[in-house]
């Protein structure tokens, strides 16, 4: 009887763990890390996308900041306001 238990609990943790693991690497897959280091935004992207910015084109400068980079629109608007 007790080995029966302990069999049901050490699947059950084992399960859970394997859950766990795969849940983690989808949420890191959808939030893919904006890093400016090595990623695609260059000193020239920063710049077109400042210049359109002051021109008041704000919406226009996330999309591309977007289409370049792959971020998500909050993190590019984000950016967008900081330059």
């Amino acid at each position: 009887m007790s080995d029966t238990i302990r069999i049901v609990i050490v699947t059950a943790v084992v399960l859970i763990l394997i859950i766990g693991l795969i849940w983690l690497a989808v949420r890191l897959a959808h939030r893919p890390r904006n890093s400016l280091l090595g990623g695609a935004l260059g000193p020239e992207l920063v710049n077109q996308a400042r210049e359109l910015k002051i021109s008041g084109q704000f919406d226009d400068a996330v999309f591309l900041i977007r289409g370049e980079t792959g971020m998500s629109q909050r993190a590019a608007s984000r950016l967008v306001r900081r330059l």
